[in-house]
């Protein structure tokens, strides 16, 4: 079974069902409130457990009674969690997330006062006992020595970049898959996914790009093709919360399958699109089985 090393965050995510989206000044009744954990890394490490994969998750946490919570949640996923460091007197970040089941948007207001992970944790590790490394594309200069020391191992690196940041510059150079979203593309003024793949291909002939937009589906290039995978469709969309997470498991298990990036792209999708199909993830990969 393969060993996949996530490096990124995990936040405690409260998430509250709202008939509608409210009207600024008003007061409403949720329909229904849920407590998970969250955060890119932890959500991608809960589908590629059930994937059939070994999830490490490397994250800094705080030592309030929230970060017991989000171990608690994390532990009956299976996720390992043996790696994430500590940090005293510090409060866990968290999401405050109104969904609506109107048009299954998602809101999310969320509140940081944790540092972000150290690089000289890191470099501690021996990265020999896993078979793939991502990251999430955050606290870019410690990133950059993480990625550094990553690339001696010589083992596939995946890089998330969802959300423009500081001092990005040279990240990209260390993947060899990167999963970009749609506000980072439009954060570059990429506004269509074919415009965002061929920049990233010109910028990046060698890599794998995936691009994902939404209801249009995602896109897909090596050096020899740009692939388009439509949405898949869905009888209801319940909730949209976590569907990228979900997309860039898909596409991990499937490289680790050796899988080809169409194939690769097809099974992200239809990940993804299971995901907003149902609330949290919970038999997620059991529902495109059926």
């Amino acid at each position: 079974m393969n060993n996949i090393l996530l490096t990124g965050i995990a936040t405690l995510d409260i998430v509250n069902l709202l008939q509608r989206f409210p009207d600024e000044d008003s007061e409403v009744r949720a329909l229904s409130q849920q407590v998970r954990s969250g955060g890119n890394a932890a959500n991608s490490a809960i589908v590629l457990k059930q994937l059939g994969f070994n999830a490490f998750l490397l994250s800094n946490m705080a030592d309030d009674s929230n970060a017991n919570v989000i171990f608690s949640l994390l532990h009956e996923q299976g996720i390992n969690t043996s790696l994430c460091t500590v940090q005293k007197n510090s409060s866990t970040p968290t999401s405050y997330i109104s969904t609506s089941q109107q048009n299954a948007s998602r809101t999310i207001i969320h509140h940081r006062q944790l540092n972000e992970l150290d690089a000289s944790n890191f470099l501690l590790l021996d990265l020999s006992h896993y078979d793939w490394l991502h990251f999430e594309a955050r606290n870019c200069p410690q990133l950059k020595t993480m990625l550094e020391y990553a690339k001696t191992y010589n083992k596939p690196i995946s890089i998330e970049l969802e959300k423009p940041r500081d001092k990005l510059q040279g990240i990209a150079d260390f993947a060899d898959i990167l999963f970009i979203s749609k506000p980072f593309a439009e954060s570059l003024s990429l506004h269509t996914a074919a415009h965002c793949i061929e920049h990233f291909n010109r910028l990046y002939p060698d890599k794998i790009i995936t691009c994902t937009w939404g209801a249009e589906g995602a896109w897909a290039s090596d050096q020899a093709q740009v692939i388009h995978q439509p949405a898949f469709s869905v009888n209801s969309i319940i909730e949209t919360l976590g569907a990228g997470d979900a997309f860039n498991a898909g596409f991990i298990r499937s490289q680790l399958k050796q899988l080809n990036i169409a194939d690769s792209l097809a099974f992200a999708c239809r990940l993804a699109a299971s995901k907003c199909a149902q609330t949290g993830f919970d038999g997620l990969y059991s529902a495109i089985q059926e």
